[in-house]
């Protein structure tokens, strides 16, 4: 059967059109993941994390996770709800102490040379110049217990023992929001961990303003015999996902698995000595107590959310061998502000020229031997 004249056009049109609604779709979907939590608005509002930054530290007996967010969107306020694994407490953090890990694990540059001229090196062009205690609730508990409350700068924080998913809406609730079901969906292995929650009422310090810009630093403390970074809410994101980590031990530290992204990849470790006289890292050495530390710092990325299968447990690696990435800037060799390649050909011409001169004075110095005698032959008799 023959198709209608522009009947192509109209399947393009529709596919398109298709296409640019499910786009639309995820711009105005409220945000409910980020990367060590869910973040929960209402729900005629956005807002979304741009980025974010987290040091976790470990001690071998008390976990310490230290979260800076910056977001933006048209919401008023906003929860963001991080799961813990036993009773956490919740102060507010240094801002500076990423300015100071930012700093020690940035990448060094150096130059690396190179002898023959290139494209834009003379004489091809250019001038030579290089380019709390146990979780658990007791039987017949309260769904939720609201164990501590706070206010933290421009935090509402409530520190929740929730026994059911579901009992974690009457808080949100309570506070203006709604919990979607995707997200209890989500919570429910923790809470068959008994983990518990930190819950926070996020809002602008200026009253009638969008939830927007960089936050404050939140620092959480609580007891674990192993090091967790909880990642599993991530997977209710539906776009790719990165994470930073900041992963402060006594040794190097390394993820035990990729937990559904890729690799994770380390781009600095090392030893630190922060409660030295005069160090440049006061905010870290008030975080760990004055006390040296391996710095591990860590980068992923989950190009399908989706994937996420757990949580990040990070052990010890195999040895503390450290490292750092090293930029190179490649320069043209110079002797004195000359390119080496031209001093050394200059060279060279000199040395052939003061040979063939020295050959020459040799040659006119060199005595001329007399020749020898004529002997005449005598007649014979």
């Amino acid at each position: 059967m023959r198709n209608r004249p522009g009947g192509w056009a109209l399947r393009a049109l529709s596919l398109v059109l298709l296409v640019f609604a499910a786009q639309l779709g995820s711009l105005i979907a409220p945000a409910y993941a980020c990367g060590c939590g869910a973040m929960v608005v209402d729900r005629d509002a956005q807002v979304s994390v741009d980025r974010e930054t987290s040091v976790v530290g470990w001690d071998g007996s008390t976990e310490q996770i230290v979260v800076r967010l910056t977001v933006r969107g048209d919401a008023p306020a906003a929860a963001w709800i991080m799961p813990v694994p036993h009773r956490a407490t919740v102060e507010l953090g240094d801002a500076s102490l990423f300015s100071e890990l930012h700093t020690l694990t940035a990448p060094v540059t150096t130059a690396r040379h190179y002898f023959w001229p290139r494209a834009k090196d003379w004489p091809f062009g250019g001038s030579g110049d290089g380019s709390g205690d146990g979780a658990a609730a007791p039987a017949g508990a309260a769904p939720v217990e609201v164990v501590g409350r706070e206010r933290l700068g421009p935090f509402d924080v409530a520190r929740l023992a929730a026994t059911d998913p579901a009992a974690l809406e009457g808080w949100l609730k309570e506070n203006g929001f709604e919990l979607p079901d995707r997200l209890a969906t989500a919570l429910r292995p923790y809470v068959e961990q008994k983990w518990e929650y930190v819950a926070v009422r996020l809002a602008p310090r200026e009253s009638g303003r969008p939830l927007s810009g960089t936050l404050d630093p939140l620092r959480l403390r609580f007891a674990s015999d192993r090091l967790v970074y909880p990642m599993r809410l991530s997977r209710l994101a539906a776009t790719p996902q990165s994470l930073g980590l900041y992963v402060l031990a006594a040794h190097r530290m390394e993820p035990r698995g990729a937990i559904g992204g890729r690799p994770p990849e380390v781009t600095y470790a090392g030893r630190v000595d922060p409660g030295r006289k005069q160090s440049a890292y006061p905010a870290l050495g008030a975080l760990t107590g004055g006390k040296p530390v391996f710095v591990t710092a860590i980068d992923q990325t989950f190009p399908r959310p989706e994937l996420i299968g757990g949580d990040h447990e990070l052990r010890a690696a195999s040895a503390d061998t450290p490292y750092r990435i090293t930029r190179y800037r490649d320069e043209l060799l110079t002797v004195g502000g000359f390119p080496a390649w031209v001093l050394t050909l200059l060279g060279g011409a000199g040395v052939v020229v003061a040979a063939l001169l020295l050959v020459l004075r040799a040659r006119r110095r060199r005595p001329v031997a007399p020749p020898p005698p004529v002997t005449v032959p005598s007649p014979l008799r």
